[in-house]
């Protein structure tokens, strides 16, 4: 009877997903925070999306500095080992090719208050989800998207990367709700980014995509698609874009660390061009795979 216990109990070990949280490491169902968190109550934190690779963090130490970005922006003053608590959770789930989430926010004050001081602890969470070999699907298998273009109503510091998504959150409900996939965000007349992702547009050749500002997101996709540009030859810029200019694209693409590089193939109802996946985004996307593939499989 014991043994028989003992095997179920280990099994269920095996199949419960652990988590970090402030010096932690426990089963999911255990992780428990304040609710006078002021993550929470506020959305008074920063987070990281990381991708690992065989156990290995992908540009890991490019994270860590917009990490450092962010938690300076805010005067959230963490400098625990980032690199080690990660590594720790991705082995503790297994290795392979885990997306790794990790939060951090200002702590609790023990009540609701809009004051804080330096005094406080920070809250450290990070958990895991597996990613998704695209190559293996193949460019034919992908799901061109379907976008509307709408305000951007989120506040003018989206170069932080803060958990305070609700404006992200309404206008993809809104692209859901009229039948799209994502919605581009427009402010002061120029196109800045989706809800979670950046915008690349291909007009006779080249790509050009948003450049940097406090307005958008600088993400690390965004950064290896000009990248493998530059290594194969495809000329790029970084420019400002307005919507009316979306209506002589050649192409139109999104990308985020979860998703790749997606074409977009309709834009509030009328057609990208032909409406079909572009040649540029079919040679993108070869180039891209072949790079996740390969971190993946370790194949050279």
């Amino acid at each position: 009877m014991f043994n028989a216990l003992s095997k179920v109990w280990a099994v269920a070990l095996m199949n419960t997903d652990i988590v970090y949280l402030n010096g932690r490491y426990l089963p999911a169902n255990e992780a428990q925070v304040s609710v006078f968190d002021r993550g929470f109550l506020f959305a008074d934190s920063v987070y990281e999306v990381i991708p690992y690779y065989q156990g290995v963090g992908f540009r890991l130490q490019q994270h860590l500095d917009r990490l450092a970005y962010s938690l300076r922006a805010i005067r959230i003053a963490a400098d625990d080992d980032w690199r080690s608590i990660l590594d720790g959770l991705v082995e503790r789930n297994g290795g392979g090719n885990l997306s790794v989430y990790l939060q951090i926010s200002r702590g609790s004050a023990g009540s609701r208050t809009h004051a804080y001081d330096q005094s406080m602890t920070p809250t450290v969470f990070a958990c895991c989800s597996p990613i998704k070999d695209i190559y293996a699907l193949g460019a034919d298998q992908v799901k061109g998207y379907t976008v509307i273009v709408s305000a951007d109503l989120r506040w003018h510091r989206c170069d932080i990367k803060s958990t305070g998504l609700l404006p992200n959150i309404l206008v993809l409900q809104q692209a859901r709700e009229a039948g799209a996939d994502e919605a581009l965000l427009v402010r002061d007349g120029l196109l800045s980014e989706g809800t979670s992702c950046n915008l690349f547009v291909v007009r006779q050749g080249v790509i050009y995509t948003p450049k940097r500002s406090s307005e958008i997101l600088g993400g690390t996709t965004r950064e290896l698609i000009l990248e493998l540009a530059a290594e194969a030859g495809i000329p790029f810029q970084e420019v400002d874009i307005r919507p009316e200019e979306l209506a002589n694209a050649d192409e139109v693409w999104v990308s985020s660390s979860t998703r790749g590089v997606i074409p977009v193939i309709e834009i509030d109802g009328t057609p990208v061009a032909d409406g079909q996946k572009g040649p540029l985004w079919q040679q993108m996307f070869a180039l891209f795979t072949r790079f996740q593939h390969r971190l993946m499989t370790g194949e050279k």
